[in-house]
């Protein structure tokens, strides 16, 4: 399994997730489609194409055809999975998600008509965690999301990028101290060369993407938007208003610096943030925890939480206690009376850590800029 959560392909397989790379292959002169899976792709119009090839061991994923191609493929040794019905998203999808397409039409529609709502309301109709139509689809999407993070680990925006962590609260508010300061260091996290990743909810994650996000703007630019959005300190009672605020410092500023946010519809009343330009979206909370703690190759810093930080300090903590010493990154805790004596977790990770190869590679630190010292050294 990749770091992603995806299955490792064989070599022997091609993934085609664009018409685009299905035409390149046609142009270099490709006779059979065995060891091809197609995804989400609008084939219609390619009919002589499709009937030309060979589709003996071929996989198709939600695709859509002209009327008899999809009983020939089949019939020639193709296999077929079909689209979904009732489904408000694409289980199929072969990409992560954006803000700009979770939050559709924000400006001027209510946050209950987004399709982040919209799928987090299906994924809570009475009976369907228990449909197997339900599980499927939720399972088949986790893993598309999946192939497309590796993806863009591997070969895009983050390809031989350092990722670096952050972890805290998701009540830390707009205008306060705590979601200042996580601000401060999502952004002096990206200004000295690191991708920043959060569990893509609001308060610390949503303050961590955004100082990311402005990053490339001047100091005056970075006050101003924090000034915007502390006009609509929560999410709570109103996430439309919430959405709103970040929506229009977005629209300020359209081209901001990439991060990361995985957030889950498991919390689905804890909104993602929009300030996360690539949004790896899972059904799963398990596989969302495990996947961010994993691809955080540049270590993590803890911000001050409570029960859901707690939670990923220690399950970092395992993965180091038990990992190759060529694995262990970094783990700061940032606020030392927050992590010694309001949720003591330093003193337990100190015992944890005797003797083992992650001693030397756990900090307890004041302020975030040691944060960044740590990481950068």
């Amino acid at each position: 399994m990749s770091p992603s959560g995806a299955l490792t392909p064989s070599p022997r397989t091609l993934d085609i997730e664009s018409i685009a790379n299905f035409d390149r292959l046609l142009d270099s002169g490709a006779v059979s489609m065995h060891g091809w899976h197609a995804q989400s792709l609008d084939l219609r119009g390619r009919s002589r194409d499709l009937q030309s090839l060979d589709p003996q061991g071929a996989i198709f994923l939600g695709c859509t055809f002209d009327d008899g191609v999809e009983d020939s493929l089949r019939s020639r040794g193709a296999l077929i999975f079909p689209k979904l019905r009732g489904v408000p998203f694409n289980p199929y999808r072969g990409s992560l998600y954006s803000a700009a397409e979770l939050y559709e039409d924000i400006d001027s529609t209510e946050y209950e008509s987004t399709l982040d709502a919209r799928v987090y309301h299906w994924s809570i109709m009475p009976g369907q965690r228990t449909s197997l139509d339900a599980t499927l689809a939720a399972a088949l999407h986790d893993h598309a999301i999946g192939a497309a993070l590796d993806d863009l680990l591997g070969n895009g925006d983050f390809a031989g990028r350092k990722i670096v962590g952050v972890m805290g609260g998701h009540a830390a508010q707009r205008g306060t101290q705590d979601f200042h300061d996580a601000a401060r260091l999502g952004r002096i996290l990206a200004l000295a060369g690191f991708t920043v990743a959060t569990g893509g909810g609001p308060g610390a994650m949503e303050a961590a993407n955004l100082g990311a996000y402005v990053s490339g703007l001047p100091d005056d630019d970075f006050t101003v938007a924090l000034q915007s959005l502390a006009s609509v300190p929560g999410f709570r009672p109103s996430v439309t208003a919430w959405a709103r605020a970040a929506a229009a410092v977005v629209g300020h500023y359209p081209r901001g610096t990439k991060s990361l946010g995985i957030p889950t519809w498991f919390y689905g009343h804890e909104p993602p943030n929009l300030f996360a330009t690539h949004i790896a979206k899972y059904f799963a909370n398990s596989m969302r925890e495990a996947i961010l703690l994993e691809l955080c190759n540049g270590g993590i810093v803890f911000l001050p939480g409570s029960a859901g930080t707690v939670q990923e300090i220690f399950q970092d903590a395992c993965e180091n206690f038990y990992g190759a010493p060529e694995t262990v990154t970094p783990m700061v805790l940032v606020g030392r009376d927050h992590w010694e004596h309001k949720y003591p977790a330093w003193p337990m990770l100190q015992s944890l850590a005797a003797g083992k190869v992650m001693e030397d590679r756990i900090f307890l630190v004041d302020s975030v800029e040691e944060a960044l010292a740590v990481v950068a050294g």
